[in-house]
Parts: structure tokens; sequence; C-alpha cells
């Protein structure tokens, strides 16, 4: 094995996604696994689906502990990791999946956060322009929120070429229980979630900062849906176009955009992103055109929020902080049904 690798906060969804992926990869090896109050359980009681890690034992999440890698994975809870990062050697390096360093504005991060910022790190989204370099060269990375990939990379490109106005982005999204963690809430139970679907965070979604920092939208305007499945996200994300445009004229900006990515797949025409066809995977599924009543651009996207949302896009990030192919260890295709 080339590298040691590290997983902080094993015990929950995100955690348990970096983990999978890692015991398939070939140049990493899985290190120290740490937990907070899982601690001392082995794997097989919070995951059993990791049969190859059945008997690894969960051991605290500290520093010392931590160090032992030549690289960590921080899927802790938001406001967790600062801390722990800022006691890690500075070889070690570090991606974080928690929102603690993704925003670059104090005061955004006060704001949508409550707390105290901790300052930002490199952004870990390789597609935005120029970023896979910075990811390849920095020893501390924040990996995206899983809206916020979705939305992004969606939304990006008919900003930056001009087609969409930044003053008037609107964005209904759906998201997966999974996006919630394990922590049992009783909104989430099963009865409550079957046959329903429910905004939460509605105009107040602490996504909406990461996604204007990362595409120069001046305003967003979001509401998040609950649905009644365990992982995946679908956006419809709407721009007004500053002229004239046809489903042909966005197709081509988005095609343009991600021409040559590994990831990101804009569909052929007449077909949209389902959640489902993401599962298990690193892609980002694309659709773009024009609304025929009110002129304005809508790019649906879908992607599978364990993956490419956390996960994936975390182990993406460590592959190029390492020197390794960006692919390694990470599917493309999703699984089905």
């Amino acid at each position: 094995m080339g590298f040691r690798v590290a997983v902080a906060g094993a015990s929950g969804y995100a955690g348990g996604e970096l983990l999978r992926l890692l015991s398939g990869h070939p140049e990493l090896e899985i290190g120290p696994v740490t937990a907070h109050g899982s601690a001392g359980t082995r794997l097989s009681q919070v995951h059993p689906h990791l049969v190859t890690l059945a008997d690894r034992v969960l051991e605290p999440t500290t520093p010392e502990i931590l160090a032992d890698a030549d690289l960590v994975f921080l899927a802790l809870p938001h406001g967790q990791s600062a801390a722990i990062a800022a006691q890690l050697p500075a070889e070690v390096k570090v991606v974080d999946l928690g929102a603690d360093h993704r925003l670059a504005d104090a005061a955004q991060w006060e704001k949508y956060y409550g707390s105290k910022h901790a300052g930002p790190w490199t952004y870990g989204l390789p597609e935005l322009p120029g970023q896979r370099e910075a990811i390849a060269a920095s020893s501390r990375v924040a990996a995206t929120g899983c809206y916020a990939a979705t939305i992004i990379l969606a939304l990006r490109p008919i900003l930056a070429s001009g087609l969409g106005s930044p003053e008037d982005v609107v964005v209904v999204a759906a998201s997966g229980t999974s996006g919630a963690g394990t922590a049992p809430k009783k909104h989430l139970l099963g009865s409550e979630v079957m046959g329903d679907l429910t905004g939460y965070k509605v105009g107040a979604h602490q996504h909406v900062p990461e996604i204007k920092q990362a595409t120069g939208a001046l305003s967003v305007s979001m509401t998040p849906i609950l649905a009644p499945m365990p992982r995946g996200i679908l956006a419809a994300v709407t721009v007004r176009a500053v002229r004239p445009v046809n489903d042909a004229a966005v197709r081509d900006v988005l095609t343009a955009a991600y021409q040559g990515e590994s990831f990101v797949h804009v569909q052929n025409q007449g077909l949209q992103p389902r959640t489902a066809a993401t599962y298990g995977s690193n892609s980002v599924h694309l659709q773009g055109g024009v609304d025929l009543d009110s002129g304005r651009i809508i790019v649906t996207s879908a992607l599978d929020n364990l993956g490419k949302g956390a996960a994936g896009g975390a182990l993406q990030c460590a592959n190029l902080m390492l020197g390794l192919p960006e692919t390694t260890g990470l599917s493309i295709n999703g699984v089905a049904p």
C-alpha cells in the first residue's frame, strides 16, 4: 500500500461510505478509524455491510490517534473539525467533509452557522476552473457540501458564460434522509418520512453562501425538500436569462464546461437526471434547457449525497493531494435497481 489514511467520524453515514470506498482502493491502507459515542465498538455493529472491516474496533477521536496516518478524513459534524485539525501535525494532510473551512467570509459563516469562523482552506471541488491544481498543491482541503456540489456544478457554467443573471437564481432541491446523519430524530423515522415531502430550512440553508462563493451568484433563493429515500439529491436550478436563449445554447455551455471531466455528465437530449442512476457513484448528471413560458434557464442536477456529495468527493480530493490518479477507487457508473 502506498499511503495510510485515517477516518474520524467513521460511525456516521459519510464515514461508512468512505470506508466502503477505501476498502477497494488499490493505493490506500485504512489506518485508524475513530468515533465519539461509538468508540470501543466493532464496525460490524454500526456498518454491517462492511464485511471485510467487520472486526475493526472504533477508537476515540483524538489528534494523537489520527496522526498515525499520511492523510486524515474528518467526517465530523459541522463545527467539530477545526479543533481536531489544528492539533494535527503539519505534515499530515487533511480533508474535512464538514463545513468548518469552506467559507472565506467569516461574517457569512457566523450568520449561517452561529459560531466562530475557523478560517478557509482550499475548496475541494476539482471541476471548478483552476481548483484541481490548487487541491493537488494543498495539505488542507475543505470538501464541498452535498447540496452545494449539486447546485454549483449546474449553476457555475451558466453564470460564467454570461447566459444567466447572477442576481436571480432560484433553487428547489430534494435530498434523501441520510443527509441528516445517524442521530435519532422523530421527523426522520420511517413512519414520518414515507409517503411525505416536506420543506426544511426554507430560505435559510447553510449551503447558500458556499454556492454564492463558488459561482459568483449574488442572490440565491433556495427551497430544500426532505424526500422519502435514503440517499440522493435532485436540484432544479433556474436562472433569469440575460438574453433570449434556447435549449441547445444551454446544453452547449454545459457540455463545453465539462468536456473531458470523468464525473460530470450532461445527459442526452430528452433525458432527465435521476437520483437512483447516481447511487454508489461519484458522478453528477446534468440536463439543461429553457422554460417554455418564462424563458428562464433551467438546469437539473442529480448526485449521490454520500458519493460525490460527501465521501466520493472527499476521496477524489485525497487522490489529487497524494499524487494519485483522480479517479482511483471511485466509480463513474451507478448501481441499479
